[in-house]
């Protein structure tokens, strides 16, 4: 993590092809690069924001009680005709024939093999519920991939599954879920607000959208302005709690909240005019509740407690991971570069030494790399032969919380600056209180 040996393609000028902010930071630091269109190739630094947010969205849905598992991206035809849906999702399935001539596809979500793999292992309702998840690649084949990573036709997601004896059991992982994904957003620094949404070729009525206020969002938004003051915070859950998990949902839903495909005049007009508001938003998830529409048709059925055959309640769970890249730039950045959130943040601290070859600055930052690197911190040392200014316009460019300069003059005080990258406020601070303040 050292610049002289790190890959870090930076760009100084903006691309022409990127038309929104996260696309050109992503292109101009080094992140991502465009392989086809809408297919992007996930350089170093931004491999490892991905990994990061894919780690916070493990931890909140291990916590929630779901179980990770991975299911392949090339999926058999005939599991999508069993179910109905071969022929209606159209053609943003990308359908492939293999070398013996069967028909296989590249999967764009999973209810259809999730299914197959509940019916072949549980059969009693003494083993529900249960929810199984993966994050895996999945491909759609937009008409017009755009925006970056926001829009490709590749791309990295989080999908859930919940099967369930009755319709309430199922409502409560839907609840579940509500409150685990409120949580995943607020970890990775968004305010992410579930609004009433369609529910489009996965189907089902029951369903909400996680959105991120944002100019560049796709979708208009229709919501009442005190929903923007709803934080989850620190408080703890018991996920298995009916009570509680009703609760929350309740409270981050009673505000109206709609996407276009659901507002309606009539009922927004009932919020008080100041508090009316609309927006554009960038979807970042999605949950649904659909009943038994896959369990029925694909014979995914348990034995109730009268030794009844009963098809399970299902339900599915989005989190688009390389998506949130993008929207978390969307929602955090300046003229500048990104500003990354604490949590996601692909190097927490950025080290500059203003006088590459002095001994006592070279020392300096050898000894605050090692110690920023032992305690976990993921230190970027830019140890180039570079003048200051563009030291200092790679750092903001590519965001780290802080930054730590070590010049000369400082040295001779016995202090180095610290600097925090979104406010921007700067204090000297003696090298040897650095780790444990940041820490």
């Amino acid at each position: 993590m050292r610049l002289t040996r790190y890959f870090l393609p930076v760009l100084k000028e903006n691309p022409a092809e990127a038309q929104i902010v996260s696309h050109r930071l992503m292109l101009r630091s080094g992140m991502i690069k465009q392989q086809a269109a809408g297919i992007y190739s996930w350089l170093p630094m931004g491999f490892k924001v991905l990994k990061n947010i894919e780690n916070i969205v493990h931890e909140e849905q291990i916590r929630a009680g779901h179980h990770p598992m991975l299911m392949p991206t090339i999926q058999p035809a005939e599991l999508w005709q069993e179910s109905g849906r071969y022929n209606d999702y159209g053609r943003e399935m990308l359908r492939i024939e293999d070398r013996h001539g069967r028909d296989m596809l590249f999967g764009p979500t999973n209810e259809e093999m999730i299914t197959d793999i509940f019916r072949s292992h549980v059969n009693s309702y003494k083993d529900l519920p249960l929810t199984l998840y993966h994050i895996q690649w999945k491909f759609r084949d937009e008409v017009r991939p755009r925006f970056g990573v926001m829009r490709g036709r590749e791309f990295y997601m989080k999908d859930g599954y919940n099967f369930d004896l009755t319709e309430a059991d199922a409502l409560h992982a839907y609840n579940r879920h509500l409150v685990s994904y409120l949580r995943t957003y607020e970890r990775m620094g968004l305010q992410a607000i579930p609004m009433k949404a369609e529910g489009g070729p996965v189907g089902g009525d029951h369903t909400h959208e996680f959105l991120v206020l944002a100019e560049t969002g796709e979708s208009e938004v229709f919501y009442d302005a005190r929903i923007e003051d709803i934080r989850l915070g620190a408080r703890e859950i018991d996920y298995g709690s009916v009570a509680q998990c009703r609760s929350i949902l309740d409270e981050f839903t009673a505000l109206y909240a709609r996407t276009d495909d659901t507002h309606e005049d009539a009922i927004f007009v009932e919020t008080p005019e100041e508090f009316r508001r609309k927006a554009r938003g960038i979807e970042v998830g999605q949950i649904f509740y659909f009943g038994t529409k896959y369990s029925e048709p694909m014979g995914a059925t348990v034995q109730d407690a009268e030794g009844n055959q009963v098809p399970v309640h299902m339900g599915s769970h989005g989190i688009g991971v390389s998506r949130l890249a993008g929207a978390i730039i969307e929602a955090s950045h300046d003229e500048n570069g990104i500003i990354w959130p604490f949590e996601v943040a692909p190097f927490k601290v950025g080290i500059l030494n203003m006088k590459q070859g002095d001994a006592g600055t070279d020392g300096m930052c050898e000894q605050l790399y090692s110690e920023l690197t032992k305690a976990g911190l993921e230190p970027l040392y830019d140890d180039r032969e570079e003048r200051a200014g563009a030291k200092f316009a790679t750092m903001d460019l590519v965001g780290c919380p802080w930054r730590v300069t070590v010049g000369p003059r400082g040295l001779k005080n016995g202090v180095v600056e610290l600097t925090n990258r979104k406010t921007g406020e700067s204090e000297e601070i003696k090298p040897e209180l650095l780790v444990s303040k940041l820490s």
